[in-house]
Protein backbone atom coordinates (compact mmCIF):
# COMPACT_ATOMS: atom_id res chain seq x y z
CA UNK A 1 0.00 0.00 0.00
CA UNK A 2 2.81 2.41 0.87
CA UNK A 3 4.54 1.87 -2.46
CA UNK A 4 1.23 2.23 -4.33
CA UNK A 5 0.54 5.57 -2.68
CA UNK A 6 4.01 6.85 -3.52
CA UNK A 7 3.75 5.68 -7.12
CA UNK A 8 0.30 7.22 -7.53
CA UNK A 9 1.37 10.57 -6.12
CA UNK A 10 4.37 10.70 -8.43
CA UNK A 11 2.57 9.45 -11.56
CA UNK A 12 2.23 12.87 -13.25
CA UNK A 13 5.90 13.56 -12.63
CA UNK A 14 7.00 10.14 -13.78
CA UNK A 15 5.00 10.46 -17.00
CA UNK A 16 6.83 13.65 -17.84
CA UNK A 17 10.16 12.01 -17.08
CA UNK A 18 9.75 9.54 -19.95
CA UNK A 19 9.04 12.18 -22.60
CA UNK A 20 11.92 12.50 -25.06
CA UNK A 21 14.43 10.57 -22.99
CA UNK A 22 17.29 11.35 -25.36
CA UNK A 23 20.44 9.33 -25.75
CA UNK A 24 22.84 7.79 -23.30
CA UNK A 25 20.30 6.88 -20.63
CA UNK A 26 19.28 10.49 -19.95
CA UNK A 27 15.67 9.35 -19.53
CA UNK A 28 16.57 7.04 -16.64
CA UNK A 29 18.62 9.78 -15.02
CA UNK A 30 15.69 12.16 -15.32
CA UNK A 31 13.43 9.53 -13.80
CA UNK A 32 15.79 9.04 -10.87
CA UNK A 33 16.00 12.78 -10.22
CA UNK A 34 12.22 13.06 -10.47
CA UNK A 35 11.71 10.33 -7.87
CA UNK A 36 14.26 11.92 -5.51
CA UNK A 37 12.62 15.32 -5.88
CA UNK A 38 9.22 13.76 -5.20
CA UNK A 39 10.45 12.09 -2.01
CA UNK A 40 11.95 15.38 -0.82
CA UNK A 41 8.62 17.10 -1.48
CA UNK A 42 6.87 14.46 0.59
CA UNK A 43 8.96 15.50 3.59
CA UNK A 44 7.57 19.03 3.49
CA UNK A 45 4.41 19.99 5.33
CA UNK A 46 1.42 20.82 3.16
CA UNK A 47 -1.05 21.29 6.03
CA UNK A 48 -1.76 24.73 7.47
CA UNK A 49 -3.00 25.26 11.02
CA UNK A 50 -4.80 28.38 12.15
CA UNK A 51 -4.16 29.74 15.63
CA UNK A 52 -5.66 27.33 18.16
CA UNK A 53 -6.12 27.65 21.91
CA UNK A 54 -5.26 24.34 23.49
CA UNK A 55 -4.72 25.73 26.97
CA UNK A 56 -7.37 23.40 28.43
CA UNK A 57 -6.31 20.33 26.46
CA UNK A 58 -4.45 17.40 27.98
CA UNK A 59 -2.22 15.53 25.56
CA UNK A 60 -0.56 12.14 26.04
CA UNK A 61 2.61 11.24 24.15
CA UNK A 62 3.54 7.57 23.85
CA UNK A 63 6.81 6.93 22.04
CA UNK A 64 9.01 3.98 21.27
CA UNK A 65 12.51 3.39 22.58
CA UNK A 66 13.44 1.79 19.26
CA UNK A 67 15.30 4.24 16.98
CA UNK A 68 15.53 6.52 20.02
CA UNK A 69 17.72 9.18 18.38
CA UNK A 70 15.11 10.01 15.77
CA UNK A 71 12.12 9.46 18.03
CA UNK A 72 13.49 11.97 20.53
CA UNK A 73 13.70 14.57 17.77
CA UNK A 74 10.09 13.91 16.80
CA UNK A 75 8.94 14.22 20.41
CA UNK A 76 10.77 17.54 20.66
CA UNK A 77 8.90 18.69 17.56
CA UNK A 78 5.58 17.56 19.04
CA UNK A 79 6.18 19.59 22.19
CA UNK A 80 7.07 22.60 20.07
CA UNK A 81 3.79 22.26 18.19
CA UNK A 82 1.84 21.89 21.42
CA UNK A 83 3.50 24.98 22.85
CA UNK A 84 2.52 26.97 19.75
CA UNK A 85 -1.07 25.88 20.44
CA UNK A 86 -0.84 27.13 24.05
CA UNK A 87 -0.95 23.68 25.63
CA UNK A 88 0.38 23.96 29.16
CA UNK A 89 3.52 22.03 29.97
CA UNK A 90 1.86 20.39 32.97
CA UNK A 91 -0.88 19.10 30.66
CA UNK A 92 1.55 17.13 28.48
CA UNK A 93 2.09 13.56 29.67
CA UNK A 94 4.76 11.27 28.29
CA UNK A 95 5.70 7.61 28.48
CA UNK A 96 7.50 5.03 26.37
CA UNK A 97 7.11 1.48 25.08
CA UNK A 98 9.72 -0.86 23.58
CA UNK A 99 8.64 -0.73 19.93
CA UNK A 100 5.98 0.39 17.48
CA UNK A 101 3.94 -2.82 17.79
CA UNK A 102 3.22 -1.94 21.45
CA UNK A 103 1.92 1.56 20.67
CA UNK A 104 -1.77 0.70 20.01
CA UNK A 105 -2.18 -1.22 23.26
CA UNK A 106 -0.54 1.51 25.32
CA UNK A 107 -2.68 4.12 23.54
CA UNK A 108 -5.81 2.13 24.39
CA UNK A 109 -4.86 1.97 28.08
CA UNK A 110 -4.43 5.74 28.16
CA UNK A 111 -7.51 6.54 26.09
CA UNK A 112 -9.74 4.35 28.29
CA UNK A 113 -8.46 6.10 31.40
CA UNK A 114 -10.33 9.22 30.29
CA UNK A 115 -7.49 11.41 31.49
CA UNK A 116 -6.40 12.96 28.20
CA UNK A 117 -8.10 14.63 25.25
CA UNK A 118 -5.78 13.17 22.61
CA UNK A 119 -2.94 10.69 22.32
CA UNK A 120 0.06 10.90 20.00
CA UNK A 121 1.82 7.64 19.14
CA UNK A 122 5.41 8.20 18.03
CA UNK A 123 7.86 5.81 16.40
CA UNK A 124 10.19 5.24 13.47
CA UNK A 125 10.12 2.19 11.19
CA UNK A 126 12.80 1.73 8.53
CA UNK A 127 12.59 -0.82 5.74
CA UNK A 128 14.96 -3.78 6.15
CA UNK A 129 15.67 -6.94 4.21
CA UNK A 130 12.58 -8.89 5.32
CA UNK A 131 8.80 -8.36 5.29
CA UNK A 132 8.87 -7.35 8.97
CA UNK A 133 8.60 -3.68 7.99
CA UNK A 134 5.40 -4.20 5.99
CA UNK A 135 3.71 -6.34 8.66
CA UNK A 136 4.51 -3.96 11.52
CA UNK A 137 3.63 -0.79 9.55
CA UNK A 138 0.24 -2.19 8.59
CA UNK A 139 -0.56 -3.56 12.06
CA UNK A 140 0.44 -0.36 13.85
CA UNK A 141 -1.51 1.94 11.53
CA UNK A 142 -4.67 -0.17 11.79
CA UNK A 143 -4.24 -0.63 15.53
CA UNK A 144 -3.91 3.08 16.21
CA UNK A 145 -6.92 3.87 14.04
CA UNK A 146 -9.00 1.23 15.83
CA UNK A 147 -8.10 2.64 19.24
CA UNK A 148 -9.33 6.08 18.24
CA UNK A 149 -12.57 4.78 16.77
CA UNK A 150 -13.34 2.44 19.68
CA UNK A 151 -12.57 4.93 22.47
CA UNK A 152 -13.74 8.21 20.89
CA UNK A 153 -10.34 9.63 21.74
CA UNK A 154 -8.23 11.16 18.97
CA UNK A 155 -5.11 9.02 18.50
CA UNK A 156 -2.54 10.55 16.17
CA UNK A 157 -0.38 8.34 13.96
CA UNK A 158 3.08 9.77 14.54
CA UNK A 159 4.96 6.78 13.17
CA UNK A 160 7.36 7.34 10.29
CA UNK A 161 7.48 4.47 7.80
CA UNK A 162 10.55 5.14 5.69
CA UNK A 163 12.51 3.21 3.10
CA UNK A 164 15.90 4.41 4.33
CA UNK A 165 17.57 6.50 7.01
CA UNK A 166 17.89 9.57 4.79
CA UNK A 167 14.10 9.77 4.55
CA UNK A 168 13.90 9.59 8.35
CA UNK A 169 16.38 12.44 8.76
CA UNK A 170 14.41 14.59 6.31
CA UNK A 171 11.25 14.14 8.40
CA UNK A 172 12.47 14.39 11.97
CA UNK A 173 15.05 17.10 11.49
CA UNK A 174 16.28 19.06 8.54
CA UNK A 175 13.96 21.75 7.25
CA UNK A 176 10.80 20.35 8.79
CA UNK A 177 10.12 18.19 11.82
CA UNK A 178 6.89 16.25 11.29
CA UNK A 179 6.39 16.15 15.05
CA UNK A 180 5.35 19.81 14.99
CA UNK A 181 2.37 19.01 12.77
CA UNK A 182 1.46 15.95 14.86
CA UNK A 183 1.30 18.10 17.99
CA UNK A 184 -0.96 20.64 16.28
CA UNK A 185 -3.11 17.88 14.82
CA UNK A 186 -3.64 16.45 18.30
CA UNK A 187 -4.82 19.81 19.60
CA UNK A 188 -7.16 20.37 16.65
CA UNK A 189 -8.73 16.93 17.05
CA UNK A 190 -8.97 17.35 20.83
CA UNK A 191 -10.82 20.63 20.36
CA UNK A 192 -13.10 19.00 17.79
CA UNK A 193 -13.84 16.16 20.20
CA UNK A 194 -14.54 18.58 23.06
CA UNK A 195 -16.96 20.53 20.87
CA UNK A 196 -18.72 17.35 19.75
CA UNK A 197 -19.03 16.14 23.35
CA UNK A 198 -20.35 19.39 24.75
CA UNK A 199 -17.10 20.87 25.99
CA UNK A 200 -15.94 17.87 28.01
CA UNK A 201 -12.16 17.69 28.47
CA UNK A 202 -9.84 15.21 30.14
CA UNK A 203 -9.70 14.76 33.90
CA UNK A 204 -6.27 14.16 35.41
CA UNK A 205 -7.63 12.92 38.76
CA UNK A 206 -6.55 9.34 38.08
CA UNK A 207 -3.27 10.05 36.31
CA UNK A 208 -1.38 10.13 39.58
CA UNK A 209 -2.49 6.64 40.53
CA UNK A 210 -1.30 5.47 37.11
CA UNK A 211 2.12 7.00 37.69
CA UNK A 212 1.69 9.19 34.59
CA UNK A 213 3.87 12.06 35.68
CA UNK A 214 1.33 14.10 37.70
CA UNK A 215 3.27 15.41 40.72
CA UNK A 216 1.65 15.21 44.13
CA UNK A 217 2.21 18.18 46.41
CA UNK A 218 2.89 18.50 50.10
CA UNK A 219 3.21 21.51 52.38
CA UNK A 220 6.70 22.50 53.45
CA UNK A 221 7.58 24.07 56.78
CA UNK A 222 6.98 27.50 55.32
CA UNK A 223 3.48 26.48 54.22
CA UNK A 224 4.35 26.53 50.51
CA UNK A 225 3.45 23.65 48.24
CA UNK A 226 6.33 21.46 47.17
CA UNK A 227 6.30 18.77 44.54
CA UNK A 228 6.41 15.22 45.85
CA UNK A 229 8.07 12.61 43.68
CA UNK A 230 5.89 9.70 42.68
CA UNK A 231 7.11 6.29 41.64
CA UNK A 232 6.09 5.14 38.17
CA UNK A 233 4.24 1.90 37.64
CA UNK A 234 3.67 2.04 33.89
CA UNK A 235 2.92 5.54 32.68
Amino acid sequence: MLFQLIAFSLLPLLTGAFVAPGAGGVGLLTLKNTINNGLEMAAESEVSFDGMDGSLMRIGIIHTRWNKEYVDQLVTGIKEGLTECKVKEQNVFETSVPGAFELPMAARFLALSGTVDAVICVGVLIKGETMHFEYISDAVAKGIMNVGLSTNTPVILGVLTCLNEDQVKARCGGEHNHGIDWGKTAVEMALLRAEAMGGKVGDDSSLGSMGFGIPETELGKDGAEKKKKKSSVFF
